[in-house]
């Protein structure tokens, strides 16, 4: 997928619309509005998105950079 800059970037309050996860992929419709996937989804669903989108916002390389565990002191 394409990245973006357009918008802001996905925070974690924003949610994949197929299964609840954290939102890494947000697409913009023509007609104004607006979906979001999670990595998961949104490649899953890439080809058909690139298809239909006006923008997409792939910030999925996030999650490489994304510890499993909290640093010491952290919660």
């Amino acid at each position: 997928m394409t990245a973006v800059l357009a918008t802001p970037q996905l925070t974690a309050a924003e949610r994949c619309d197929r299964c609840g996860a954290q939102a890494y992929v947000r697409v913009l419709l023509p007609s104004g509005g607006e979906l979001l996937f999670c990595a998961h989804h949104g490649r899953e669903h890439a080809a058909k998105l690139r298809e239909v989108a006006a923008e997409i916002q792939d910030e999925s390389q996030r999650l490489a950079g994304t510890p499993a565990v909290a640093a010491d002191g952290e919660r």
